[in-house]
């Protein structure tokens, strides 16, 4: 009987020499039961394969179910090929060996947060069946010395950089140019490429992360670099201190160059950078501290205070750090002036009688505005032909405001002025030189090229008060043109009807229109059209302004 539970005994013992103590992170919740091995002792003493087992289930590890390899991985070919099992793997002593201190309870040596996560199975050994969560990571454990930053996705192109800041490229090019094999790195690149690395936890002078390789349980990886002393952070606060852009930069996530490469260099080095990773490939570094490394670029230039926190300072303390020296440097110099002396004048000097020099003359006004320079013709450019007519406009308005000083052109309004510079441009109608302009400047007023062609006739005609008849109608006030009706008739007319400020001819073809300034404008249009276009000179007299149209016999 007793010869029969040697090997029982033998098993139970092995099993718990390799098992894991885990801390529950949730409160009140126990720690789930953890099988490492991934071979069992039979009750006869036989070897046989399995997969590790908590409460009759199969064991799915962070990256999904623990048997065979993952779609997408690189093989493991720096593993040796006893270690290159197809069953699941036990955390064994080489993981161990590389324990950072920030993740072990304080007097117990327990794994906790990152750790704790490694070879846990689907079910919680209650037989509720909870998933456990698939980052190892525990951000909630972060604070101003240490941060936990979630995975990268996978990247869509593998031919764009890994790192667009200057900073970020500085990193990638101290790995490299330290690195003894480059195969490895450009399988690390891949395992960055493809997203295999686990949420990154950063504190001073230590990257942490794991790092999915051929094998079902993910790799432990460290990055370390040494963080600066106490010396070297006054020098560097002083540099910063010194020149407000810097400070301004570091606000903005940007770090200036001459700031980091300066006395006290902030970036590593090649050689400065120390990886070290839990799987048996013993490369400088291997392709699972590569992808690491390639993984925190992307991280740098993110946030660039996670450089400031390699270094051994925290990006609040940083900044206090900053805000302080730079405070008392300011105040340190104020003192250092000279107090300004207080303005002041005597009382008798204020009143005391003074008499100014007369002004000057001022200088003669042109006697016409000058020529502008020719404009040359640039294919796609602006019309040099109308260039020259603003060019020749200004200059004028200049010169009348030096004249008479005052500007009647700065009193209209955006169409009245558009009616204005198609009206002074030469020619007349819709010439095709002329199209080009009358298009622009109707569609920067919102009006047609046919409204703008109406009102520059009218503008023509009588200028301002010519616009301003064609536009709005009005009730004169008796006398003036109760008094038109009665000349027209004497002038052998026949009766021109009466509507508002306007007098039309019977068969429809002549019309009269009383301005505010006392003209009478006479228009004209098709018979049995309301077509009205501006003809003739306006005149007081409105048997004058029908007179300028043609001989009255036609009429």
């Amino acid at each position: 009987m007793r010869r029969d539970r040697r090997p029982r005994e033998v098993g139970e013992l092995l099993a718990d020499a390799f098992r894991l103590p885990v801390t529950a992170d949730v409160p009140g919740e126990a720690p789930p039961a953890i099988a490492v091995s991934a071979w069992s002792a039979a009750a006869d003493g036989t070897a046989r394969e399995g997969t590790e087992q908590v409460g009759g289930a199969p064991v799915t590890g962070p990256f999904g179910e623990v048997p065979g390899t993952p779609s997408g991985e690189f093989p493991d070919d720096d593993a040796p090929r006893s270690s290159r099992a197809e069953g699941p793997a036990s955390f064994g002593p080489a993981d161990r060996e590389h324990t950072d201190p920030a993740d072990t309870d304080a007097g117990t040596g327990t794994e906790t947060g990152a750790d704790a996560g490694v070879g846990i199975s689907a079910d919680t050994g209650t037989g509720t069946g909870a998933a456990v969560p698939r980052s190892m990571a525990s951000p909630r454990r972060d604070g101003e010395l240490r941060r936990t930053f979630p995975a990268f996705p996978p990247r869509s192109s593998d031919d764009a950089p890994f790192a667009a800041t200057w900073w970020g490229n500085a990193w990638i090019s101290a790995l490299e140019k330290g690195a003894l094999d480059v195969e490895r790195l450009a399988r690390g690149r891949g395992y960055a490429d493809l997203g295999h690395v686990d949420a990154i936890t950063v504190t001073p002078g230590l990257v942490l992360a794991y790092v999915r390789g051929s094998r079902p349980r993910p790799y432990r990886v460290q990055v370390r670099l040494r963080t600066l002393d106490d010396a070297d952070w006054e020098r560097f606060l002083d540099a910063a201190a010194d020149r407000p852009a810097h400070i301004a930069a570091l606000l903005d996530k940007d770090v200036p160059e001459s700031l980091a490469e300066g006395e006290v260099p902030l970036l590593p080095g090649p050689g400065d950078l120390d990886p070290r990773c839990s799987c048996p490939d013993r490369g400088h570094p291997c392709k699972h501290a590569a992808a690491l490394c390639y993984q925190t670029a992307r991280l740098l230039d993110a946030d660039p205070f996670v450089l400031f926190l390699l270094r051994g300072r925290g990006e609040r303390s940083l900044l206090d750090a900053l805000a302080r020296r730079s405070a008392t440097r300011a105040a340190r110099a104020a003192q250092e002036r000279d107090p300004a002396p207080l303005p002041g004048v005597r009382a008798t000097d204020v009143l005391a009688r003074r008499e100014l020099p007369p002004l000057p003359a001022p200088l003669p006004a042109p006697p016409h505005p000058e020529q502008p320079p020719a404009y040359p013709a640039v294919p796609g450019g602006p019309d040099p032909f109308a260039l020259d007519q603003l060019a020749t406009d200004a200059a004028a308005r200049a010169q009348a405001v030096l004249v008479t000083g005052h500007d009647p052109v700065a009193e209209l309004t955006l169409w009245q002025d558009a009616v204005r510079l198609a009206a002074a441009r030469p020619g007349s109608g819709l010439t095709a030189g002329s199209r080009s302009l009358y298009s622009s400047l109707a569609s920067a007023a919102g009006r047609t090229p046919g409204e703008l062609a109406r009102a520059v006739a009218a503008w023509r005609q009588g200028g301002l008060d010519g616009l301003t008849v064609l536009e709005e109608p009005w009730d004169p006030p008796a006398g003036r043109f109760d008094r038109a009706r009665p000349l027209l008739l004497a002038a052998d007319l026949p009766a021109f009807r009466p509507w508002r400020n306007r007098l039309t001819h019977p068969h429809g073809h002549v019309q009269l229109r009383l301005g505010r300034d006392g003209l009478w404008y006479a228009y004209e249009s098709e018979p049995g059209r309301d077509d009205w276009w501006p003809r003739g000179t306006p005149d007081p007299d409105p048997v004058g302004a029908l007179t300028g149209l043609g001989a009255t016999d036609d009429l």
